[in-house]
């Protein structure tokens, strides 16, 4: 077919060559922005008199048409066109005639498309959010339901400190609450509107940029026409804030799978989120888990793959941006899948209190607070180190806990033990006595619990965002 930008040419396009540089077949995901720029476009320019009222009449009637007809299914984007604007600009035209080859007036592909994908961007950044305040919600109610699960704190995958399971919860709370405020600051830097840029230098029709940028909800115009078409920081943050995401979600997967696994056994995954093996019959596998950690690098190669591609282009537009789609489009997806899938599981999972407790005792998580116990009865606290030093290594003898022991066996490693420690050493004292702000102990966890619910109730968005 021809080409909107034929005229200067003499003979067709080799078909290698149109086929190589045609975007239809992934550039055709965001007709609606399209469309919905294009509206916006032509009601402007009939409020700049560039266009009658019955000519811009005619214009949003066909526009309208063609969007509902795509979506029903009854118009379909085929390859024939070379991209999305060209589709709707040739189907415009059949319809209603010489009124459709004035829709692009003032106006260049390379501000249209810098249009499409900030309008398409910006609704996936809400749509993200929402999917991430989700995954907050259920991690909140895990918190709250979890105040007294007690389990071992962490470091270098070796148990640490007593803690518990709301607390653990709480570390991931904090990291998707930052994603959230990445995904906040993102919109609201991006949000300013390229159209009426032209290819690079503006146009000499009397635009009126403030009021395109009105129609489609942007605080204002963007205020230079070069950088508005060679733009793609906003492709890159957002990739940058969901490669973050993924991060956070990868680590994740990773405390669960390892929680699974039979030598843990904190968890048990609900069987609609795990599968099978074809042989043997005893496995259930985290797969939603360990898929979730795989795509991470999925996500990771898209925000690489586009800082490759921007790194060395001149001013203004170049070709080479094209490649912003397809690659945004799959790590859009990606992490919307991953994030739906991974609060489902979350939802559904069932947490081994008795096991985590055990694991707690087990571990010696409480030799620190033995320590400080020896401390507070006038031992100075390098003896003391080395006294539970010596305490851990006889229980590892013998195959038991600190709190198993009896007051003679603690009294031959130190005289200076007496019954009450064992009050002092305990789970619940060892959690409940760490109370400042941040700690695991109940009233520190119950006013995060609070400041959480305070938090998720102050909604930034003020519409939720619509297909």
């Amino acid at each position: 077919m021809a080409q909107l930008w034929g005229g200067r040419f003499t003979k067709n396009t080799d078909k290698l060559v149109y086929e190589f540089n045609a975007s239809i077949l992934f550039d055709k995901r965001f007709f609606k922005q399209d469309i919905e720029g294009s509206i916006a476009h032509v009601v402007m320019l009939e409020k700049q008199g560039i266009l009658t009222k019955d000519e811009k009449n005619a214009i949003v009637k066909g526009l309208t048409e063609i969007r509902e007809e795509v979506e029903a299914g009854t118009l379909s984007i085929t390859e024939e066109y070379e991209d999305i604007h060209s589709f709707v600009e040739a189907n415009l035209i059949e319809r209603i005639g010489d009124a459709g080859k004035k829709l692009h007036t003032g106006r260049s592909r390379n501000d249209q498309v810098a249009l499409d994908m900030k309008l398409y961007t910006r609704l996936e950044v809400l749509q993200t959010d929402l999917l991430v305040k989700e995954l907050l919600l259920v991690l909140q109610e895990i918190m709250e339901n979890h105040l007294d699960t007690y389990m071992p704190g962490f470091t270098h995958l070796q148990k640490a400190q007593p803690i518990t399971l709301a607390h653990h919860m709480g570390a991931y709370f904090e990291m998707f609450k930052r994603d959230r405020l990445r995904l906040k600051d993102i919109y609201f830097r991006m949000n300013y509107c390229p159209l009426g840029s032209g290819a690079l230098a503006g146009t000499t029709y009397p635009l009126d940029r403030n009021y395109t940028a009105s129609l489609l909800g942007f605080e204002g115009p963007t205020l230079n026409s070069m950088d508005s078409v060679a733009d793609r920081d906003y492709v890159i943050e957002f990739l940058s804030a969901l490669s973050t995401i993924m991060m956070h979600l990868s680590r994740f997967s990773e405390e669960i799978i390892i929680w699974n696994s039979n030598e843990y056994g904190f968890v048990e995954i609900d069987d609609a989120y795990s599968t099978g093996s074809s042989i043997m019959p005893q496995k259930k596998n985290p797969d939603i888990a360990e898929l979730v950690r795989g795509k991470t690098g999925r996500v990771y190669g898209a925000l690489t793959a586009i800082l490759t591609t921007m790194k060395g282009l001149p001013l203004a537009y170049n070709k080479d941006m094209q490649e912003d789609k397809e690659l945004t489009f799959d790590a859009i997806d990606t992490v919307k899948n991953c994030l739906t899938l991974f609060t489902g599981m979350m939802r559904t999972m069932t947490f081994k209190k008795d096991v985590m407790e055990k694991s707690a005792m087990m571990g010696f998580t409480n030799a620190t607070d033995a320590a400080d116990y020896l401390v507070n009865k006038g031992v100075p606290f390098r003896d003391a180190h080395g006294i539970i030093g010596r305490l851990v290594l006889y229980c590892i003898d013998k195959n038991t806990s600190i709190d198993a022991l009896s007051i003679e066996e603690l009294k031959e490693i130190s005289q200076v033990f007496e019954p009450d420690v064992y009050d002092a050493i305990s789970l619940e004292t060892c959690v409940k006595k760490r109370l400042t702000i941040g700690a695991p102990g109940m009233d520190a966890m119950k006013e995060v619990l609070k400041r959480n619910r305070e938090y998720l109730d102050d909604e930034w968005q003020d519409d939720e965002p619509t297909e």
